[in-house]
């Protein structure tokens, strides 16, 4: 899919990192690009079903290496290529990364104890669904209705591998193995298409510029959720989309950065 990824690009860039390089499957790369002129595409081999083939390992590799933060997951698709190149992400790029949709759904076919091996900061953003396969369940069964359950296992996940997890939904929580936050800003109507991929550009954008894991997260949840605020009182819950949130990252931001 090209609008997740341009999605988290776009946010990337209206979150204060100066460039952004989308690195997409032959196809969907030019797609990506025609969102936004800013948002540098470069395209690597596809697969017979658009999604990265084995080849494009060598090229998101190199690229990545010249990175200072790297976002993993957005529309990236499900094949045993693309779990590869996730698996290979996760444990060799040795800059923080940002790992979540589909990304999730390839850390989630491995055990957890194998994902405690990686190369550097780590930030998984699940939602409740997402942390379910993480953990081995079904993703639509009751254990992922549970938020109290998904929450202690976040924490001891997030413990066991040494990563914060942002585990999306009311009350967005954010925990790694020594600290523990949680999100008061957002609204139900963010629950559409293409916010997460906003979430996930937002925080690798602040991982870019060198806050910790733990605080890029909590500062990402928070612009996040505010930027919907300001969308929802804008359109309404109803109407609002994942643009409307791009649209009002400068509106969040602003408390954060004013002198």
């Amino acid at each position: 899919m090209a609008g997740a990824p341009a999605l988290a690009a776009m946010a990337a860039l209206k979150s204060g990192a100066g460039l952004v390089e989308l690195v997409a499957p032959e196809g969907a790369a030019a797609i990506a690009a025609a969102f936004d002129p800013c948002v540098m595409a470069r395209s690597a081999s596809a697969a017979d079903d658009g999604t990265f083939d084995a080849a494009a390992r060598e090229t998101v590799g190199a690229r990545a290496a010249l990175a200072d933060a790297v976002a993993v997951g957005p529309g990236i698709g499900r094949s045993d290529s693309v779990r590869d190149l996730v698996l290979q992400m996760w444990r060799e790029v040795p800059h923080p990364g940002v790992f979540d949709a589909d990304a999730l759904w390839a850390l989630s076919q491995v055990p957890v104890a194998d994902l405690r091996r990686h190369a550097g900061p780590r930030v998984l953003t699940p939602h409740a669904g997402e942390m379910a396969r993480l953990l081995g369940l079904a993703a639509n069964g009751p254990e992922a209705r549970d938020r109290a359950v998904l929450e202690r296992a976040a924490a001891d996940m997030a413990a066991a591998i040494d990563a914060v997890i942002v585990l999306k939904g009311p009350g967005t929580l954010i925990v790694d193995a020594h600290f523990t936050a949680r999100n008061a800003t957002g609204n139900p109507g963010m629950a559409t298409a293409g916010t997460g991929d906003v979430l996930t550009g937002v925080t690798a954008a602040l991982l870019a510029q060198g806050l910790e894991a733990f605080a890029a997260a909590r500062l990402a949840a928070w612009v996040h959720g505010r930027a919907g605020d300001s969308a929802a009182h804008d359109l309404g819950q109803v109407s609002m989309t994942a643009r409307d949130l791009l649209d009002r990252l400068h509106v969040a931001f602003r408390p954060v950065t004013a002198d």
